[in-house]
């Protein structure tokens, strides 16, 4: 299975996962917002991730957070679009390494792309802005196709599903089919059935166990589950210590890809790292 898009090309037939570092330049995420809203120091941040494993940078403006409240498009962009065009300057020697930018809004993404960004990480997977698709189609983008029932303001709310997996891979053919009519090639696109976006724990752990699921999609499966409520609920009460946390999403990562997951989206890349690499020689003997 291949994922291609403007001057990238992943081969995921050698079974081995990817890391997604995720890099919030936002003053409210749920994890580390505030921490990298300096360019300088959001840059020196994701040079960090790519020492300790990370092969993608995920940079996000604007919080998805449950309850979170839309950013005003100058807003995204000034905290953006700096980020991207050096942190593209300063891997221009490691090919390997490719941007993802986070974002829901079409001219973010068309500005993301002209400053060197590769991929589009679209949690409304088109559905929030009717340019989105074309302008990735345009720039011959990869691009991830994410699901998620509501928005981030209501989400949580009240998550209602018959059958959760079959209702969320339904929801992606659909917007996998509306991205390749909107021009973008079925191997550019890459598919998350949205961990913690309008489900309950129950809902999110059926997905994890029915990955296979969403793989037989045809698609790289991406999964975010790093730090969020889903492992600090399994915890109980270890789940607000910051080590208990830690473990607990690296163990969520060593599942998601034992059960298919291509990449996996993680705050902690040096100790996810560590541990997929030895699944990973484990899985490639099995």
């Amino acid at each position: 299975m291949i994922w291609r898009g403007r001057n990238f090309s992943l081969d995921f037939s050698d079974g081995r996962s990817r890391l997604m570092g995720i890099l919030n330049v936002t003053p409210d995420s749920f994890s580390d917002g505030g921490s990298f809203m300096d360019p300088k120091a959001a840059v020196a941040r994701a040079l960090a991730m790519i020492e300790a494993g990370a092969s993608m940078i995920d940079v996000g403006g604007e919080s998805s957070r449950p309850g979170s409240a839309p950013v005003p498009l100058d807003e995204e962009l000034r905290r953006v679009i700096p980020v991207v065009a050096e942190l593209a300057r300063a891997i221009q020697r490691t090919p390997h390494v490719l941007i993802s930018v986070d974002t829901t809004k079409s001219e973010v993404a068309r500005r993301a792309l002209e400053a060197g960004a590769h991929i589009i990480n679209d949690i409304s997977a088109g559905c929030f802005d009717s340019a989105m698709l074309a302008t990735i189609a345009h720039a011959g983008a990869g691009v991830v196709l994410m699901h998620m029932q509501g928005t981030p303001q209501t989400m949580q709310l009240d998550p209602r599903y018959d059958d959760v997996a079959n209702e969320v891979v339904g929801f992606l053919r659909d917007r996998l089919a509306a991205a390749e009519a909107a021009g973008i090639a079925a191997e550019q696109i890459a598919v998350d059935p949205g961990i913690g976006f309008g489900k309950t724990v129950e809902h999110n752990l059926t997905l994890l166990a029915r990955l296979d699921a969403v793989g037989a999609l045809g698609r790289p499966v991406l999964i975010g589950v790093s730090r969020k409520s889903l492992i600090t609920r399994l915890l109980g009460p270890d789940g607000g210590n910051p080590d208990a946390l830690r473990q607990g999403s690296v163990a969520a990562a060593v599942w998601s890809v034992t059960r298919g997951a291509n990449i996996v989206r993680v705050h902690d890349v040096a100790e996810t790292a560590r541990v997929l690499r030895v699944i990973d020689e484990f899985r490639q003997r099995s």
